[in-house]
């Protein structure tokens, strides 16, 4: 076996001898890195930055101006104010959460016209990258002198502790993480600053920050304004700080500039942003789980879920209001899984991985130290992947299925632990996912409408999942209501406390004990207890995987050698550069780099809440009131497209030219590029990009909020 040492510098040199070849639009580079890998070529195709102008430890720079927006998405500084530019939808969920019926944020759009007016965005924070540091060597030695699975565990952990505790030291502003790369074959610590104070400035109408919805989701031609702004606050110091309302706007150490001038056709343009996931050295057999098993109970039960909730939101305004963010996070994946899988076919993905699994054993064969490396690493994870497919389906009905009912959620999360339980009193459990308090939640819960979808996914549930492998409260329903379901939600429903915020107070201030028989409560402990077995019988082959997985990409990186190779996303910055390009999905069409205001006039249909276009919007067109933000041509811009290499996480990402200018938003992917996490594919893969023109001219235009470009740094 190589020496892990020796095997971290195996790495570097494959890395460093992939800069000549590397591919102008695919990869998400590491910043540290960019000297090493990218500023020749960037310089070659136009970029005016240096490497330092781009990513230093030492003075201000590019990666200074991005921040990780609120643990999901990308954001970036827009002024020395604290003034900070993300995507309509990454603001989503703060903007519903501040709306109410009467002051609908999400539907009428919103602008502070002061800075007392700005609101605070309660449980949304922002975090900086200061600095990464490769920490290979000394958790690689960590692991190599543990014996086991369970002591290489416990190793890493141990020595992450050690690394970040002195990364950080006495600064109480600083958090520090080990992150892997390359499969645990490389690891970086990721130090960073977090800022909690965030105030919400302002977001186009739904109309406009969401136009075309659900249908142009993911699609290309678009035409939406999908931009929000916020600030951040901090103490007198310019430190992070928790909200006070003598808080002030953060000083940074850099924001943008904003260009004017416009995008055409090759422009060089590139991304700095927190891609969340890809899996691009993903073999054959994951393919095949990844479409069969994952992505097909996604799409068949968020179909059933989501059906249910548009249905109750176009007939009541106030679900509308409760429902619209969670509808969005679920769609938005939703539409993404039936696009992967349809890609997935016509790219040919399975057949692509297994030919490059077929010359990884062929070149692997062809030498015997690389046979006692590397022979068991494809065999490896396919006997895991085949081994679990059964556990990861049931796993995967119950996180889609089960899981998705609010009220068991609800009941697991706030009923009362035990004394002297992990998580005692309210909170733990599951369903975090929305929020924190009992007053979060039932803030934007219906109880007709979760009944609803609690009716229809128990009934897929028992339709999908074998009759041995159903919770316990099936037994229940046989028992006690004749295999009735319908009966058994409303029986759960009507003698739950954990329907109301009212009712679980009063609940609280009683008998506690008397919870303990809540139905709702019974029934998510026996959810609870199945998806518990389910996982720890998928820890039997987690090992097994990570083995092979590790072997492979180690194996790949050494065969791959002198070929551009970079890491998959993990949600750390990275930088992705290309050029302004248009594309061609199929023969004989050709679709342009940009789309104007001329699109959204052609879309507008009253009768279609996805493309209803506000009358201020069609006044300003008809007069072709654009200010100085209109093409030279006089149309208005809207949209853009790039062959940058994103992916979800890169959400609100600057799209900046080649001196580092603001040019743009990025905010989607095409279609055609679905299954771009586990392939790219040049011809096909394009970012779509908000043109900073468009967001400019809805808000001073539209908006009325003209003034917050008095603070900016803008450039014609």
């Amino acid at each position: 076996m190589m020496n892990l040492r020796k095997f971290g510098l195996l790495i570097l040199s494959t890395i460093i001898l992939s800069a000549g070849s590397v591919r102008a639009d695919e990869g998400m580079w590491m910043l540290p890195l960019l000297q090493k890998l990218n500023s020749k070529k960037m310089s070659e195709m136009g970029f005016k930055l240096s490497a330092k102008d781009i990513y230093d430890i030492n003075k201000s720079s590019l990666k200074d101006a991005v921040m990780h927006f609120g643990g999901g998405c990308t954001a970036e500084l827009i002024s020395k104010e604290g003034l900070v530019l993300t995507n309509h939808h990454c603001g989503y969920g703060t903007i519903q959460r501040l709306s109410t019926v009467d002051h609908d944020y999400l539907q009428n759009g919103y602008w502070a016209k002061n800075r007392d007016e700005e609101l605070p965005a309660k449980g949304l924070s922002v975090t900086f990258l200061d600095r990464f540091e490769d920490v290979t060597k000394s958790v690689t030695d960590a692991m190599a002198a543990a014996a086991d699975p369970k002591a290489k565990d416990e190793a890493m952990r141990t020595i992450s502790d050690q690394l970040t505790s002195k990364a950080v030291a006495s600064n109480k502003y600083m958090k520090a993480r080990v992150v892997s790369f390359f499969g645990d074959n490389q690891f970086y610590m990721v130090v960073t600053k977090t800022y909690s104070d965030i105030r919400f400035v302002g977001a186009p109408p739904s109309s406009i920050g969401k136009f075309g919805a659900d249908t142009d989701n993911w699609m290309w031609p678009r035409h939406t304004g999908d931009f929000s702004m916020f600030r951040i606050y901090v103490d007198k110091d310019n430190n992070p700080a928790e909200y006070a309302k003598d808080n002030v706007p953060y000083q940074p150490k850099k924001y943008l500039t904003i260009s004017l001038k416009g995008v055409n056709q090759n422009d060089p343009a590139m991304i700095i942003g927190y891609p969340g996931r890809t899996n691009r050295f993903m073999t054959s057999y994951e393919v095949k789980e990844t479409s069969g098993i994952t992505n097909a109970v996604t799409i068949l039960v968020r179909g059933v879920r989501q059906n249910v909730l548009m249905a109750d939101m176009e007939a009541d305004p106030k679900i509308r209001l409760q429902y619209s963010s969670k509808y969005a996070g679920s769609s938005n994946f939703w539409k993404k899984a039936i696009g992967m899988n349809e890609t997935f076919a016509k790219l040919k993905v399975m057949d692509r991985r297994a030919a490059e699994e077929n010359t990884f054993t062929e070149w692997v064969a062809a030498d015997p130290a690389r046979v006692e490396k590397y022979g068991k690493a494809l065999s490896d994870i396919q006997s895991a992947v085949e081994g679990r497919a059964k556990l990861m389906m049931l796993s995967r009905y119950y996180m889609e299925a089960l899981n998705s009912i609010e009220l068991t959620s609800a009941a697991n999360r706030f009923a009362p632990r035990p004394e002297g339980s992990e998580s005692g009193g309210q909170g733990g459990g599951r369903g975090g996912y929305f929020g924190g308090t009992p007053a979060d939640f039932y803030k934007d819960y219906s109880v007709s409408t979760d009944k609803k979808v609690a009716k229809a996914l128990i009934a897929l549930f028992k339709e999908k999942v074998p009759a041995t492998d159903l919770p316990a409260f099936y037994k229940t329903i046989d028992t006690d209501y004749n295999g009735n379901i319908n009966a058994y939600v409303d029986m759960m429903f009507d003698n739950s406390v954990f329907t109301s915020e009212a009712k679980l107070n009063a609940a609280l201030a009683g008998d506690k004990k008397a919870i303990e028989k809540d139905p709702a409560l019974l029934a998510a402990k026996d959810i609870s207890a199945s998806m518990m077995k389910y996982m720890r019988d998928l820890e039997q082959y987690r090992t097994q995987y990570s083995r092979g997985q590790k072997l492979y990409i180690a194996g790949m990186l050494e065969m791959k050698a002198g070929q551009a190779i970079y890491p998959d996303a993990n949600s750390t910055m990275r930088l992705t550069y290309g050029k302004v390009l248009n594309y061609s999905p199929k023969d004989g069409v050709i679709y342009d780099y940009v789309t104007t205001m001329d699109g959204v006039m052609q879309k507008e249909d009253p009768k279609n809440w996805e493309f209803v276009v506000p009358a201020k919007l069609k006044e300003l067109y008809n007069a072709k009131d654009f200010g100085q933000y209109a093409m030279k041509d006089g149309r208005m811009p809207v949209a853009f497209l790039t062959n940058n290499d994103i992916t979800g996480g890169n959400s609100g990402s600057p799209v900046m030219n080649k001196k580092g200018q603001l040019i743009g938003t990025a905010f989607d992917g095409n279609w055609e590029s679905m299954s771009s996490d586990i392939i790219f594919e040049p011809s096909l893969q394009r970012c779509i990009n908000v043109d900073i023109r468009y967001t400019l001219f809805i808000m001073d235009k539209f908006g009325g909020a003209g003034y917050l470009l008095n603070e900016m740094k803008i450039t014609k």
